[in-house]
């Protein structure tokens, strides 16, 4: 069996204060997953600069002169998270890739069952998380009810999975078949269509920093996700116009028949429902039509501004 060369893609956003951690504790993985032929010897840790605003980029550039081991992908600005993911997989040269988050709060010795997997003819391995118990009430109980959502309205995610994965070359290319502007790639990589398996970890403290994903990013995040893979939100608009049309029919014949339906009161309530649900349908109809707007301009999904040691 050919040793695959191994390439494990971090996006990097102002991550200064955990860089030095994740730097040494992927290298000692490296390593080990060198020593005991898992990988070759010529792969790499490969850095995606996300437009970091702090001492990200000079950490980085002084890895890449010590050792090949290391390299960079440099975007020209912060594109976000899932475009950094997509600049170092596509700009990388590996047999099979691994993207991880700097934080490294998804457990980083894991890679070495993904990467054992795909020894066995796996072309993507996702990272499960076990359980949730160091997240909030709050954060556990809303992923736990988007997972659930996603997959009644026919969006099939790998449960408690995120962007912790193993991808072939195979699998890679076959991504890059996909041309959406809108990204959501947990909901892209399982309609790739190859042989899958999971690997099971449990999520670990944050060292350092600060998480990237507060609340209103992670709702703008899970909305993104809901409208780019699914119609749901669109049909929920007719069938609440349907039932509002049948509710307004049988006030109209309570009015006519027992002549109650009077008052400033009742009409000024009815006047601010009914303008709701108008001010939502439109809402929700024009962020379809953002989409696509989006998606018809084809615009670069991102700007490299430089590559080291790759």
């Amino acid at each position: 069996m050919d040793i695959k060369r191994l390439v494990i893609v971090v996006p990097c956003y102002n991550e200064e204060a955990v860089l030095p951690y994740s730097v040494k504790e992927l290298t000692m993985l490296l390593d080990i997953l060198i020593e005991e032929e898992l990988v070759s010897k010529d792969s790499q840790i490969c850095f995606v600069n996300d437009g970091s605003n702090d001492k990200t980029q000079e950490i980085i550039e002084n890895l890449c002169k010590v050792d090949k081991k290391y390299s960079e992908v440099k975007l020209a600005k912060n594109f976000g998270h899932q475009y950094a993911l997509l600049a170092g997989m596509y700009n990388c040269n590996a047999d099979i890739i691994v993207t991880i988050d700097a934080d490294l709060q998804d457990d980083h010795m894991t890679i070495m069952d993904m990467v054992k997997k795909s020894n066995e003819g796996y072309d993507i391995v996702y990272g499960v998380r076990n359980k949730r118990t160091s997240d909030t009430f709050f954060k556990r109980t809303s992923a736990e009810l988007f997972y659930k959502l996603m997959d009644k309205i026919g969006v099939k995610l790998i449960f408690n999975h995120a962007d912790f994965r193993l991808l072939s070359r195979n699998a890679v290319e076959r991504l890059k078949e996909y041309k959406e502007r809108t990204v959501f790639l947990r909901g892209l990589v399982p309609l790739l269509g190859l042989r899958i398996c999971s690997v099971y970890y449990d999520r670990l403290e944050r060292i350092a920093g600060e998480s990237k994903y507060p609340l209103l990013k992670m709702l703008a995040f899970a909305w993104n996700g809901i409208v780019s893979f699914s119609v749901f939100p669109i049909r929920l608009i007719s069938s609440t116009g349907f039932i509002t049309l049948v509710i307004s029919l049988f006030l109209f014949i309570y009015t006519v028949v027992y002549s109650h339906f009077t008052g400033i009161r009742t009409m000024i309530f009815l006047t601010f429902f009914f303008s709701g649900i108008i001010l939502l349908s439109i809402g929700i109809i024009g962020e379809y039509l953002g989409k696509v707007l989006t998606e018809v301009k084809c615009r670069p999904l991102y700007q490299v501004e430089k590559t080291i040691n790759l």
